[in-house]
This record gives C-alpha cells, structure tokens and sequence, in this order.
C-alpha cells in the first residue's frame, strides 16, 4: 500500500531504470534501456504533485495530460493509463525513446528537486500496452468519400494519416524509402529505437485501413500528376537537406573520407536489417573518427561509430560548452539549456569524447584524395548589446587533429524542393533553421487543398513536434474537406479537446 498522495514527491527520490552496460551494449544494436519494476513504476509516478496548474503541459507540444496518466499508474491502472496518453499522442512508445523530454524541464517539481521521470513512464505505459495486447486496429466506423495523399511517412505524415484515416478518409501514403517511418525507420540508430518498434505501428495502421505506397518518390518515379486524383494533399518530407561545408570555401571539404552523418547512420540501419547497402560504403571499423556536431545526430555517430569498431572517436562543436545548471536568462519553465552527456557519449574511452568552441579551418589531404587530418582553431563567443553572438578567433590555438573519417552532423536547412514540391510550384519561405514550405498556423500551402506540416513546415525540430504538427494538420484537411472536424486539437492551456467546429 502506497502512502499519502500528497507527499509522493517526499517519500521517493526520482530513479531511472539502469542501461545495459557500456561495455555489453557497445557490442549490439540492440535497445539500451531496461525497465523498473511495476511497484517501481508506480513509486515514481507517485512523485507527480497533480498541480493545480501543471506546467508539464504546456512543456509538451502534444499537450500530454501527464498527472492524468500518472495518477492511473501510481494506482495501477495501466490501461486506462494507456487510454489518456493515446488521447493525445499517437506514439507513445516514439517520444517515450527519443523526444528530450521537454515536458521534464517544466515539471514544477523540478524546481525544487529532480522532475517526474515523465518519459520513462510514458514509455512503460506504451511498451505494457503492446505487450498485454491492449493496443489493436482502431478503423474507422464509416468512410467520407474522401480521399488524401500524404507524402512522406516520418512521425509528422504517419500522425497525419492515422488520424486523418480514423476520421473515415481514404489515406495512401506515399514513401521513397523502402519501408515507412522516415528518420523513425533510417535516422535514428536501433540502440535507441529498435525498429520493429516502428514496424508494429505502421502494421497497425495498414490493419487500419492506411494504404503505405514505399519506394515511391512523388516527382521522380511517381508522376506528380497522380496527385491529382485525391481531395486533399499533405507534405510531409522532413527537413532532409543537411548542412555542409560546400560553399563555405574551406579547403579540402570534397575529400574523400568526409560523408553526412544520415548517410551513415542509414546504411548501419541497411546492414542491421539485412538489405543492401546504398552508395559507397561509410564504416567507423578501425578509424580514427571525428564528428562534426554536438546536437543528437552527432551522439548517434558517436554510439555507432563505436559499435563498429572505431579506433577512436572525438566529437567537435563550434559553439561553447553549455553550463552545468540553469542560467539566470533560462529559468524555468523553459527548456533547460545545459550539458547534457548522452549514453553515447558516456560509452566512449574515458566516459565523454567531446570539444568545444573548434572551427574546422581545412581538411587536410593524405595525398590520395582522402582526409587524413582537420587543421583546426579554438574560438571565443561574446555577444554584443543586442545579444547577437559574435565569433573570435583566439590567437595561437590551432591544431591538427588526424583522422580517417569524418561525419557531418550540423543539422538540416530545408526540405528537398526541387522534385513535386517544385512541380506543384509551392512557395517556400525563411524559417529558424533554413527554409521550409510556406503554411500558416492552418497548415495551408500556397495552392489550396495542399498542407504542410511537421520539419517540412517549421525547420528541424524535435520528433514530438512533429507528430505535433501531424494531427494538428489532419484536423485541418479534415475541416477542409467535411466543413467540420471531431478530431482532437489543442488549445492555450495544453489540454486536448473534441470540439466540433462547422457545420
């Protein structure tokens, strides 16, 4: 019997389920997290306060009701646990691997003491979900009439078609890659999501009704005019055009041994799932590596360069190493901008195999047309009255680095536009990050009856954002082409709701 409610937060100190252990898991790709046991579960679901005001909602872009589904698993409830977290996010076991947890950053207990481990929950909850069976097709009753095409199957065009689908429209999805789930399937390495996590939703949906056309690229080998034929049209390509050293006139960046860290990470995910590899083959086996990028693509090289056998790994930033706590113009509850070491890094020789604040000057050329070393220079950051951050070099700091492989990972500009976007004759706009196709908070394009949503949208962004962007978008479309929509959205406070709109 657990204690008073009220005092959860005081009778259990937050704790995370232990990973496997840096030297087995660097030896598979297998998943690395365990789970607590059930009684612990729900000690740490305990911890949630319930506020009045639950502030974790509006650190959440899907709106999660976080003390509702905490509540049901503190008392064990956990299909109706299941029941809430599916009622406002498609794919919980998704966010539950690989979403940073926003929601965490604005945990009001976090203010005085280390936040509900919110995702680890929320992971369990959909994990016990599967494995007890819980989570079945969900087709529609009745159909519109209507149809939709959506382009692109990672978590923003997968959110988009289940929902759109559960609303009674015929939804084809349409896929270049062989099999669906975009960075779900290719970007992110097994150790963090295991792909058959992946496989099991879009079986779902298939079972659902979801027609998922793969290995067709709309403007290549499928004609955009077959678009044509349906109601409504949603985009949803991700942001894809990684950011390069072309054009940025630094000597040797055509070198061979320089590659994007997607490549990479795609062809590990090609070997793993037995299929042939595409382009000339990347490998980390018994090089000496280094990674361009601080962000989570670069920890993804990181940990997969070293489950290939690596003979070393240093991963390099061009901006200053972030503070241990909370700085006084990042209070909460805002994301917490501090260092943040992940598993990835932590499986390196010495337990972290970063640097930070280096400028990569030239690479430099064995003699063969291979890299064989970064020249390189420390940099100072200072930010000037406006808080524009301005780049110095420091005087004397530079150094060679040796190498035999280098992976890019500093992040994307822009959706790929030069294919059906381009075709469609779309308008494409400046975004945070680069560029993305023009819609408005409603989702709509330049040319009516074509939606955008998710990285294609908004930039890069988190994979939360995204499934965000998705069902927000087929209620859209679903407003678009009935006049009315039952599909859920969320409003100011977080919360979801089933408000009829039209008529």
């Amino acid at each position: 019997m657990l204690p008073d409610k009220s005092k959860g937060f005081m009778n259990f100190k937050r704790e995370l389920a232990d990973l496997r252990s840096p030297e087995e898991r660097i030896r598979d790709f297998d998943e690395i997290i365990n789970s607590l046991p059930p009684e612990k579960l729900q000690q740490q679901a305990y911890r949630c306060m319930n506020c009045g005001v639950p502030f974790c909602h509006s650190g959440c872009p899907l709106g999660n009701q976080i003390p509702d589904f905490n509540d049901r698993v503190k008392d064990g409830d956990w299909a109706g646990a299941l029941e809430i977290l599916h009622s406002t996010n498609n794919f919980p076991e998704f966010t539950g691997r690989v979403c940073p947890a926003p929601c965490e950053s604005a945990c009001v207990l976090g203010i005085i003491d280390p936040a509900v481990a919110i995702e680890m929950i929320e992971r369990e909850i959909a994990d016990r979900g599967w494995a007890e069976g819980r989570i079945e097709p969900q087709p529609p009753e009745r159909r519109t009439g209507k149809s939709v095409a959506v382009i692109g199957s990672g978590p923003a065009g997968l959110a988009a078609a289940q929902q759109l689908n559960r609303a009674g429209h015929t939804v084809v999805v349409y896929e270049r890659a062989d099999e669906a789930g975009g960075l779900l399937m290719y970007g992110i390495p097994n150790f963090k999501l295991d792909k058959n996590v992946v496989r099991r939703r879009v079986e779902q949906m298939r079972a659902e009704g979801v027609e998922f056309r793969c290995g067709s690229e709309v403007g290549r080998n499928v004609p955009t005019s077959e678009l044509e034929q349906y109601d409504a049209i949603v985009i949803a390509i991700g942001s894809t055009k990684p950011r390069t050293f072309e054009g940025m006139n630094i000597p040797g960046s055509n070198l061979n041994g320089i590659y994007t860290a997607m490549d990479f990470l795609t062809q590990q995910t090609q070997r793993l799932l037995g299929k042939p590899v595409e382009g000339p083959e990347i490998t980390a086996a018994n090089k000496r590596v280094v990674v361009i990028g601080g962000g989570d693509t670069g920890s993804d090289c990181v940990g997969t360069a070293l489950r290939q056998g690596a003979k070393s790994v240093l991963n390099i930033e061009l901006f200053p190493k972030p503070p241990a706590g909370r700085a006084f113009e990042n209070p909460w509850p805002l994301w917490d901008f501090i260092l943040r070491t992940s598993s990835s890094h932590k499986e390196a020789e010495g337990g972290d195999c970063r640097d930070w604040c280096i400028n990569t000057k030239e690479f430099v050329d064995d003699g063969s047309g291979n890299v064989r070393a970064l020249r390189v220079v420390r940099v100072d950051w200072s930010s000037d009255a406006s808080g524009r951050r301005t780049m110095t070099e420091i005087p004397d700091s530079e150094k060679r680095i040796e190498c035999d492989l280098v992976l890019m990972a500093m992040g994307f500009t822009q959706p790929e536009t030069d294919t059906f976007v381009s075709d469609l004759d779309l308008e494409i706009e400046k975004n945070r990050f680069g560029l993305g196709i023009k819609a408005g908070s409603n989702f709509v394009t330049s040319k009516l009856g074509i939606f955008a949503a998710g990285d294609a949208r908004r930039g890069q962004s988190l994979v939360v954002w995204a499934i965000h962007e998705g069902r927000e978008a087929a209620r859209a479309v679903d407003l678009y082409l009935m006049g009315y929509s039952d599909l859920p959205t969320i409003n100011s406070f977080g919360y979801e709701t089933l408000k009829h709109v039209g008529g």
